[in-house]
């Protein structure tokens, strides 16, 4: 299997998984109009809707606010996916396509829902961290697996089979 398949795999996986728990969240459980769910001592099932990006820095409230999220988004994407398609690595290859499926998924909910649907409410000892989503963990997997990748260097890899 070449790495741009296994990077789209992956792409395609992180954006599934992120869409049907949003799907489960929101039209499941209905969590728009319940109070929040306790899974853990630091974690619950809490809608936000996030109308900016990571830390909800750079709201936009406006519809040409949000197009303009949605573009970077797409934009990041096409290049992600031009580095994707030419990497012989597979490890970047799985961390750049769970970093696609995770901008895709985030791009879906401000298409559909003008803001994006985060529901896991991490907290400890009374404080609120942050709340996120599967699409965000998948990006932040990705940068994680890039980082691992560039401070390994090539002497770690094992050769790619040739054609």
């Amino acid at each position: 299997m070449k790495p741009r398949v296994l990077g789209a795999a992956a792409a395609i996986g992180a954006l599934t998984l992120d869409q049907l728990s949003k799907a489960l969240v929101i039209d499941g459980l209905g969590m728009d109009a319940r109070d929040p769910i306790a899974l853990t001592p630091f974690l619950n099932l809490a809608l936000r809707w996030n109308h900016g990006i990571s830390f909800s820095l750079l709201q936009q409230d406006t519809p040409l606010g949000r197009l303009v999220l949605i573009g970077f988004a797409l934009a990041a994407t096409a290049f992600l996916s031009v580095w994707l398609w030419r990497t012989q690595d597979w490890l970047a290859a799985v961390a750049l396509g769970a970093i696609i499926g995770g901008a895709l998924g985030n791009g879906l909910d401000r298409l559909v829902h003008g803001a994006v649907a985060d529901f896991l409410d991490l907290h400890l000892f009374g404080r609120n961290l942050f709340v996120f989503n599967i699409a965000d963990a998948a990006i932040n997997l990705g940068v994680g697996l890039l980082l691992l990748d560039a401070a390994l260097g090539a002497k770690w890899r094992p050769a790619t089979p040739k054609p």
